[in-house]
């Protein structure tokens, strides 16, 4: 594996990422934003988590388009339109429904809260930096 994740002494341990990612591979692969629409563009759900859900399936799908998986990720990057932290079980539950179909680890992330994202009705945008080989 040429990443791994940790949380060091004397930082707070979440479920929700580490905060240490150390890659040894040469090969970087970067995800543009994913949204939560599926393959023809159209946003599956109104709603932050299932709109979560679909923007990390398709982050792993982009991820699988190149070889790797999740384990690969070094960084994730989610940008959420009109975050306020009573959406955070949203959130969570997006991550969840998902979570053992994509093989989520936790990489380091952090959670951006904006004004709005490029379209109305888009809540959520995903972006992600891997390393292979």
């Amino acid at each position: 594996m040429t990443v791994t994740q940790f949380n060091p002494e004397g930082l707070p341990v979440t479920d929700a990422y580490h905060h240490v990612a150390v890659a040894t591979g040469t090969r970087h692969v970067h995800v543009a934003g994913q949204v939560g629409w599926d393959a023809q563009g159209e946003l599956i759900a109104p709603n932050l988590a299932g709109q979560v859900a679909q923007a990390y399936r398709n982050v792993a799908a982009a991820l699988a388009g190149v070889g790797a998986t999740f384990a690969d990720v070094v960084r994730l990057t989610v940008y959420v339109a009109d975050w306020d932290v009573a959406q955070y079980p949203a959130f969570a539950d997006g991550v969840a429904r998902v979570a053992d179909e994509i093989g989520f680890t936790a990489p380091p992330a952090s959670l951006v809260g904006v004004q709005s994202l490029f379209q109305p009705g888009i809540l959520v945008e995903v972006e992600a930096t891997a390393v292979l080989d």
